[in-house]
């Protein structure tokens, strides 16, 4: 088994993963595995003599770490997912109300409207259209 870490929404992750052979089972195993007496919720139902997923997910490990590029100063308005910046609809000075689109990302081809997250100024865009962002890059800074 391989243990690997994963980022999904801006959370870290640490799975193991099993690599089959090319007939689709796994290797011999080193222990014998614990039998599980109830399959999963949501009805799964597994392969017999293989250990079944648990309820909980995995527990994160810990955010990822902010960018080292990240201005200092007011709060910060990060990118939720990857995607390109379709248009930014504010300008540094730009007074915003909470809820006001301030820029929309397409993510997987959708758009998304990025939302002032409070009342303020907008002290400094960070991005542009075109801009490639990932989860957590800083969009703008508002005051």
């Amino acid at each position: 088994m391989r243990r690997f870490r994963v980022v999904v929404n801006g959370l870290v992750y640490e799975v193991g993963v099993e690599e089959l052979d090319e007939g689709g089972s796994p290797p011999a195993p080193v222990s014998v595995p614990q039998p599980v007496s109830a399959p999963a919720k949501g009805g799964a139902k597994g392969h017999p003599g293989r250990p079944q997923a648990h309820d909980a997910p995995p527990a994160p490990v810990a955010r990822a770490a902010a960018h080292a590029d990240t201005p200092a100063g007011g709060e910060v308005v990060e990118a939720p997912l990857p995607g390109t910046v379709l248009d930014v609809k504010v300008a540094s000075g730009d007074q915003v109300t909470m809820g006001q689109v301030l820029l929309v990302l397409e993510a997987m081809k959708m758009e998304n409207e990025i939302v002032a997250p409070r009342d303020g100024t907008i002290e400094e865009v960070l991005v542009s259209k075109g801009s490639a962002v990932t989860t957590g890059d800083a969009l703008l800074r508002i005051a």
